[in-house]
């Protein structure tokens, strides 16, 4: 009896196969984690900065959110391939030149790793899963639309434009004068104008090399993109995210009102439970043995199970 049920143990473990997507200038990459008899497939979108196909950042986070939700989704029937964005990890000759960056690299990309993944799993389409700045590159890949995404999954996503949200981060978080000169910046960039005279204290966040970027995504509007998409999104969102709140998932809900929203209490941007104090919320981003919410995996899946690929 034993040996029967490590036979079925062992048949039953999801496989995780490497996966490359030819690109220009250089493939992308990325992990497929397949369980067995499949119900569907979604590509984990990363969130910004240096992240990659796991959730994590040599910015500190070593949180493990996208494996972790892998894994989880692995467990309720669901394939994921999580993918290393261009510019990150084993994707970084992908985006070498980051003055030639745009956003819409980062939509086209998924738009390709949906079809890829669609293929892969033998599924007629792909779900993506957009976290944080990934929900916005979500949401703009189905602009136009696109018969090999399923639907959208817009996890701790920004519903408004980003200078919005940049801004009310920078409120609390920058001195005078430090402030007011990222404030002129952003209003510059924002009108398409790069701009020369930022102090070396503002260098990662408006160095010459990524005003292009900031240029191409500071106009984007979730909630008009949201508004003009017609498939079904879920949006999740928890009540102690410190970098994006409550006020982004219900803008998002109200641009389409056939959306699901799912306020998961008590749960911050990575997806995990933690408290409203900012230090002990920071604390979870670099622990890695902390497991998802509970509800977050459950949700996520039974939105997409209750949605049937085409």
């Amino acid at each position: 009896m034993l040996s029967l049920i490590l036979a079925a143990t062992l048949t039953s473990a999801p496989v995780a196969t490497e996966v490359t997507l030819p690109a220009q200038p250089a493939p992308l990459h990325g992990t497929l984690l397949t369980p067995e008899n499949a119900s569907a497939v979604a590509v984990i979108l990363p969130g910004s900065g240096p992240t990659d196909r796991d959730g994590n950042s040599p910015m500190g986070v070593r949180a493990g959110t996208y494996r972790l939700l892998a894994e989880g989704l692995a467990g309720q029937g669901i394939a994921t391939v999580r993918i290393d964005k261009r510019g990150i990890a084993q994707s970084a000759a992908a985006g070498a030149d980051e003055a030639a960056l745009r956003f819409t690299d980062y939509s086209t990309d998924a738009r390709a790793w949906a079809a890829e993944a669609a293929s892969r799993a033998g599924k007629s389409c792909a779900w993506l899963i957009g976290h944080s700045e990934g929900a916005l590159v979500a949401l703009k890949a189905v602009e136009g639309g696109d018969d090999k995404i399923c639907g959208l999954i817009l996890l701790s996503g920004a519903g408004r434009p980003a200078g919005v949200v940049l801004r009310e981060q920078l409120e609390n978080g920058l001195p005078e004068p430090l402030k007011t000169q990222a404030f002129a910046a952003l209003t510059e960039l924002e009108a398409g104008r790069t701009v020369t005279d930022t102090p070396p204290a503002l260098a990662a966040l408006f160095r010459p090399s990524v005003q292009p970027y900031l240029i191409s995504w500071l106009p984007l509007d979730p909630a008009a993109l949201m508004a003009a998409y017609d498939g079904p999104v879920f949006i999740g969102q928890g009540t102690t995210d410190i970098q994006v709140t409550t006020t982004d998932a219900n803008a998002l809900s109200a641009a389409d009102p056939k959306a699901t929203l799912k306020l998961w209490d008590g749960v911050n941007h990575l997806l995990k439970i933690a408290p409203a104090d900012r230090a002990t919320n920071m604390a979870t981003y670099a622990n890695p043995d902390l497991p998802l919410a509970p509800g977050v995996v459950e949700d996520v899946a039974g939105f997409i199970k209750a949605h049937p690929s085409r």
